[in-house]
């Protein structure tokens, strides 16, 4: 209760420092955006297999070394696609129920998604060039 009365008191203060004297705030770019956590089985139904874009789905794991270096690496490149194409992340461990729908035996594993069928796929760290080209195909491009 104390902590919610203090967030409270914090989020009425008026704007001050850095962000104040440029008249910006926190907020979310257009990259991520387009890249979101799955949330369940439902959500992963909407917003993937339902999207009418394309969707990368990259099956991570917050232990996994790799995934570190490989997920920020696609939403960057998903963002540069400028919304062509959506990033969904989901944690295996969260959510291991999609992990066997999918048949995801290591992570990362990246699948390519377009009108909720899987178009290609891939497992493990790839470069940008690989990235690049595994998100043209998807898109078309």
């Amino acid at each position: 209760m104390a902590q919610r009365l203090a967030l409270q008191r914090l989020l009425s203060l008026p704007a001050r420092g850095p962000l104040a004297s440029h008249g910006r705030a926190f907020g979310t770019s257009a990259g991520r955006r387009n890249t979101f956590n799955v949330q369940d089985g439902s959500d992963f139904q909407d917003r993937v297999v339902n999207s009418p874009k394309p969707v990368v789905v990259d099956f991570h794991a917050q232990w996994c070394g790799p995934c570190k270096i490989l997920g920020p690496r696609l939403e960057k490149l998903v963002a540069k696609q400028e919304g062509k194409v959506l990033m969904a992340k989901v944690d295996i461990d969260d959510h291991t129920d999609l992990a066997i729908e999918y048949e995801v035996s290591a992570v990362p594993t990246v699948l390519a998604m377009k009108n909720g069928d899987v178009v290609d796929k891939f497992v493990g760290v790839k470069d940008e060039d690989q990235l690049e080209a595994f998100l043209k195909k998807l898109i078309g491009a």
